[in-house]
């Protein structure tokens, strides 16, 4: 049979159309040949052949290495990520490589960056050239062309990892080959030397079990699992990256595991560059992240200055202290999330109540003009401040009680969702918010005290402790948002009175 279409660039390319991802196979194949021709365009032919034995070594081609680690003499030799920094430009720095244990003995020491000197605050660590630092616009040479893939169906990340994964194909004729074989080493672990959860398998993801955290790592693989389907968007309007790769197009070249895989690795080291162009600021340093550990409150932040990403520490250092950097005001779900860490100090930690109005009351669409008029109906629920939380979200729950429509009338025309509050009404609306963090607290299969006991155990596994640290720090929040509002109820002037019924209560997520 035969097809043709245009693609770019001049180069041929023969090779098979390879079976659904099994490591080995026995089926009926098809060749592609790909002539680019620049003045002719391009066509392609698809050749059917006899049945032939396809034998696929997957290991190979993802960014993070399969179970166990093996480090041959010769890579040894190749020397370690700095050296290779030096030999390409990165001037003198004040930072070294140290190593501490990995939780599985299966895998090397991770890597991370430590100061050689002592620092004070205001002094640069280091400054790495724009050579070694991989971005969108180095990946693909155009910047059109990269606005036009993250703005559409790819993230920069999917395309960061897609190149790497080519890259890492061509083995020692890569420039990148030391720094993609540090990034196989750290093996998308952050500083607790634990992966994304994005990795974890069904049991070890059921240590988040009532975490809100457990559906948005679901729903972020779903998200992964589309881009990867969108990948070979990027070889054919790319083309001129993937002259140098005479590979299978990538869904071909690669299986969704790999690619997940190096997805995560490449999530756990991006760094996020402020006052660049768009094709830039999605950046890979070499030195920064996950070699840089991360805190929430660390000032110092990798910066663009002139032709290079430089490094400002913000506080003192000892020589031989692990040197930190910002992660920006993420909360823990998010930290675990994208590095595989939470943080127990995390000013920025917290959870979303969302309350949304009845749809089939009445009085829905004013209510609703008067809820986005003001815009409480999500409200964050911050770490140490519960009460204030609470105080915020009252006002826009009395608004799904009212029922007259006079007070409505008198809702609409304040500048505020100020409801007039009768006791009933606001018993309701108490008793409702009790009822919704007792059984948010309900859908945890261990209690705060459980959690915190099983912190104490030193042989926790790893995974287990940063999901129970999680959970815990969730489940402390929940608890004070029920203790706000139990001490609301005891403040009512008449607690005997029974709550309103509310046919049009608002329901809260």
């Amino acid at each position: 049979m035969e097809a043709s279409c245009s693609l770019r660039s001049s180069k041929f390319i023969s090779t098979p159309i390879r079976p659904l991802h099994h490591p080995l196979s026995i089926a009926s194949t098809i060749s592609i040949s790909v002539i680019r021709d620049p003045n002719f365009g391009s066509s392609l032919r698809l050749v059917r052949r006899k049945n032939r034995l396809s034998i696929r070594v997957s290991s190979s081609d993802t960014l993070v290495a399969g179970s166990r680690e093996v480090v041959s003499k010769k890579e040894e030799d190749l020397g370690d990520l700095k050296s290779w920094m030096h030999k390409n430009g990165l001037p003198p720095c004040k930072v070294i490589l140290k190593e501490k244990p990995s939780h599985n003995e299966k895998h090397r020491p991770i890597h991370y960056v430590a100061a050689s000197e002592d620092l004070q605050a205001g002094d640069a660590a280091f400054s790495v050239p724009n050579s070694l630092v991989v971005t969108l616009e180095r990946v693909l040479g155009n910047e059109t062309i990269a606005e036009l893939l993250t703005t559409n169906k790819l993230s920069e990340l999917a395309c960061l990892a897609l190149y790497l994964m080519y890259e890492k194909k061509q083995g020692k004729k890569s420039f990148w080959l030391p720094y993609i074989r540090e990034l196989d080493r750290q093996r998308g672990r952050g500083q607790l030397a634990v992966e994304s959860p994005l990795l974890w398998s069904e049991t070890e993801l059921a240590y988040l079990t009532g975490s809100p955290t457990k559906a948005e790592i679901l729903e972020r693989a779903e998200g992964i699992k589309r881009e990867y389907n969108e990948l070979d968007t990027v070889w054919f309007m790319a083309g001129s990256l993937f002259q140098q790769y005479p590979y299978d197009i990538p869904t071909e070249a690669f299986t969704f595991e790999i690619f997940k895989q190096a997805f995560v690795a490449v999530q756990s080291c991006v760094v996020h560059l402020q006052k660049v162009s768009l094709a830039r600021r999605f950046a890979l340093v070499p030195l920064g992240p996950p070699l840089l550990a991360y805190s929430s409150k660390c000032k110092a932040m990798l910066a663009a200055v002139d032709d290079a990403v430089q490094l400002v520490v913000d506080r003192p250092y000892k020589a031989g202290e692990s040197i930190v950097v910002w992660c920006g005001p993420q909360p823990n779900s998010k930290l675990l999330i994208n590095y595989g860490f939470v943080d127990e100090d995390n000013p920025y930690d917290r959870l979303v109540v969302e309350a949304a109005l009845n749809t089939e009351d009445p009085q829905y669409q004013d209510k609703r003009m008067v809820a986005q008029r003001n815009g409480k109906l999500s409200v964050q629920v911050h770490a140490g401040r519960e009460k204030e939380a609470i105080s915020d979200m009252l006002p826009y729950l009395r608004l799904g009680y009212v029922s007259d429509t006079s007070e409505m009338q008198s809702v609409i025309s304040s500048l505020g969702p100020i409801c007039p509050v009768s006791p009933c009404m606001e018993q309701a609306v108490l008793d409702q918010l009790a009822d919704y963090f007792k059984a948010r607290l309900a859908g945890y299969p261990t209690t705060l005290s459980e959690d915190e006991a099983m912190l104490t155990d030193s042989n926790l596994h790893p995974k287990k402790r940063v999901a129970t640290q999680l959970v815990r720090m969730e489940k402390k929040m929940l608890n004070a948002c029920l203790q706000v509002t139990a001490d609301m109820i005891k403040l009512l002037p008449d607690v005997t009175v029974s709550p309103c019924p509310a046919p049009y209560a608002p329901l809260l997520n």
